[in-house]
């Protein structure tokens, strides 16, 4: 091909209006990149490429390149296939008639829309894309936006059932669609195309994401217990009450948080003296209890703040294209922090330091990290890093890397709670929730759904709002019953965290600008399910060691600790299909109740004996119908597994 050029582990193809890179960028990876400016440049956003050798070959107006079980077919017209063991696995397909029009470009102000286009297979699955709660599993056939609101966090990557996995290694605005008749992704402003196809079942494809985006910490053992939240606790000693009773019934709590506005005015990143008078008491005698605490920190600053006018005049807040910086309202408009400035991170984090952590508070909890903005005009904001078009998925990222960068030169490793993440994030101790959803029924169907799918972004830790965030009312008894499932299904999460706004009976009780609302510690909701949900705190305490060295696989390997069947049983075709069942850790499988009134459960069981926890009968490969009261769960274990000892039933 004369207008291709083939050096050491590199393709450069060149036509009208594009030139393509193609390099190795890990064993059985090979990463694609395409300049519609037709200049080379280098900017790898969060992706680390790693060194690979390369065969490459001319052949029949086609150029190939080789790494490990990958091969990547460039023909002439531009048009791209690739194989994995010789099958074809993706191949592009063309927008013209006669073959042509392959990947598409349009000016946008300086940058570029861009799209490319592959051909659909009828057998093809696909998983992956972060959580949204849109209650699938598999996600061929539908479409996503590529961005982050509340309750929807973007992590641009999927894996194929054909045994595959695709980075698409762009943080701008876009959609992506996994469609019956075409996969399209694309974008509204970039400056060039990259993505990253990666050959392997998902264990292995999990280990070079892991590699290309960087490996999770080990999680420290105090964020693998029961963690207690609600909207919220307005005082200090509100807070200490909770934590003491806990003491006084013998109940383990890792973590308890203090929620939003605790503090005198957005962006003070302080407690509020009124109702928090003495903070470093309150940490000593939570710690002496064995409780962590966590404090909920904003993006958002106003002019009342002590730190705005500082934090304006020296560029650390992200401005607008038009109009004011304020671009959220909430109890009056809010201009948001620039996390992707690392003056900004220095600053904010000097201030947790010195007004939290300082004084014993534990960790951050992240919340509004998308950043939230309304509306959602991306193309409206200017980042450090660039227009907000371009490099919306990345704000998370760089905001828990503030975090990161602070506790690690403090000497600690960090969990991060936050609402939105993107590709790494991992890397930084990023706890992702997915947000404000929920209290019902379909939600909680919902949110396994979506846990999976996240589980295998390369994000292990993740979870949800035991309960769900709003619209629950802990005297319904359709509520006590959900309490009840959702609790069972947080035993079996990588974090056990309950937080929600319960409907508030009667008045507030204090002069506080945002109001609590109704209790929402496990002895709030019934007599009957009090016993119920501190067992099932109890069994999560037993089970700390088995989750412990799950979490040590996932800094290492990559894994998940929620794993969809198929990543443990990826010859499996049915296993391909249970988005309400899955794999907690490597011996545990786990079946939820996400029905109201529903006491049986259908659950299948791969290749092996199962033991089931609440008899320990033994099972084998097939579909079985388990019962399940309310005080009861569907969870199997591997015969002969160690964690078996942990539920007292066998």
């Amino acid at each position: 091909m004369n207008n291709a050029t083939v050096s050491k582990n590199k393709i450069l193809f060149s036509r009208n209006g594009e030139l393509v890179r193609i390099t190795p960028c890990h064993e059985n990876a090979i990463r694609f990149e395409a300049f519609p400016d037709c200049k080379e440049f280098d900017e790898d956003f969060t992706l680390m490429p790693q060194s690979a050798d390369a065969v490459i070959e001319e052949k029949d107006h086609c150029v190939f390149m080789t790494v490990g079980s990958l091969k990547v077919q460039l023909e002439r017209n531009g048009k791209l296939t690739f194989y994995k063991d010789g099958n074809v696995i993706l191949e592009e397909k063309p927008e013209l008639a006669f073959f042509d029009g392959y990947r598409h470009y349009e000016r946008n102000n300086g940058s570029w829309s861009a799209r490319i286009t592959f051909k659909s297979k009828e057998n093809e699955h696909f998983y992956g894309l972060g959580h949204e709660a849109s209650n699938k599993f598999d996600l061929k056939g539908c479409s996503f936006d590529m961005r982050h609101v509340n309750a929807k966090c973007t992590i641009p990557f999927v894996y194929s059932s054909l045994g595959y996995g695709f980075i698409w290694n762009n943080p701008a605005v876009g959609n992506v669609e996994l469609s019956d008749n075409r996969t399209r992704w694309s974008v509204d402003a970039t400056k060039k195309m990259d993505f990253v196809v990666i050959a392997g079942n998902p264990k292995q494809v999990s280990e070079t994401l892991a590699d290309l985006t960087g490996h999770a910490p080990v999680m420290p053992h105090w964020a693998t217990g029961f963690w207690q939240s609600r909207l919220r606790y307005e005082t200090q000693e509100d807070l200490l009450e909770v934590a003491r009773r806990y003491k006084d019934e013998g109940i383990p709590l890792s973590v308890i948080i203090a929620d939003y506005f605790h503090w005198t005015e957005q962006g003070d990143y302080k407690f509020d003296p009124k109702y928090w008078p003495d903070v470093k008491a309150m940490t000593d005698e939570l710690h002496s209890m064995g409780t962590k605490l966590v404090v909920s920190v904003w993006p958002t600053i106003n002019e009342n703040s002590e730190n705005y006018w500082y934090m304006r005049d020296n560029n650390m807040l992200i401005r607008t294209t038009k109009g004011s910086n304020k671009v959220f309202d909430f109890y009056g408009p809010q201009a948001e922090i620039d996390a992707t400035n690392p003056e900004t991170r220095e600053f904010v984090f000097s201030k947790l330091k010195e007004n939290y952590l300082d004084n014993g508070v534990d960790g951050v909890w992240f919340d509004e990290a998308e950043p939230e903005i309304h509306p959602e005009h991306f193309g409206n904001l200017i980042y450090h890093v660039g227009r907000g078009d371009e490099y919306g998925l990345i704000y998370p990222y760089y905001y828990s890397k503030m975090a990161y960068d602070g506790f690690t030169e403090m000497g600690e490793t960090p969990v991060i709670l936050t609402r939105a993440a993107y590709l790494g994030s991992q890397k930084f101790g990023s706890l992702v929730w997915s947000g404000d959803i929920y209290s019902d029924f379909e939600s909680l169907s919902e949110q396994v759904k979506a846990g999976l799918n996240m589980s295998v972004c390369g994000i292990p830790w993740w979870n949800t709002d035991i309960g769900g965030f709003w619209g629950g009312d802990t005297q319904s008894e359709m509520f006590r019953e959900l309490i009840v499932r959702w609790f069972q299904y947080g035993v079996f999460s990588p974090v056990m965290r309950v937080h929600g706004n319960r409907y508030r009976h009667g008045e507030k009780k204090r002069d506080v600008k945002e109001p609590s609302g109704d209790p929402n510690e496990i002895w709030s909701f019934g007599e009957e399910n009090f016993p119920i949900l501190k067992e099932l705190v109890l069994l999560r305490e037993r089970l700390r060691p088995y989750i412990e060295k799950q979490m040590e696989t996932a800094s290492d390997k990559g894994y998940p600790i929620m794993r969809p069947m198929f990543f443990e049983y990826p010859d499996d075709e049915i296993c391909y299909t249970l988005g309400e069942q899955y794999m907690f850790g490597d011996d545990i499988l786990f079946a939820p109740i996400v029905n109201r009134g529903q006491t049986e459960k259908q659950v299948y069981l791969p290749e092996g004996e199962w033991v089931l926890t609440k008899s320990g009968e033994t099972y084998t490969k097939g579909w079985h119908t388990v019962t399940a009261q309310i005080n009861e769960f569907v969870a199997f274990v591997k015969k002969g597994a160690d964690v078996l000892s942990c539920f007292k039933s066998v």
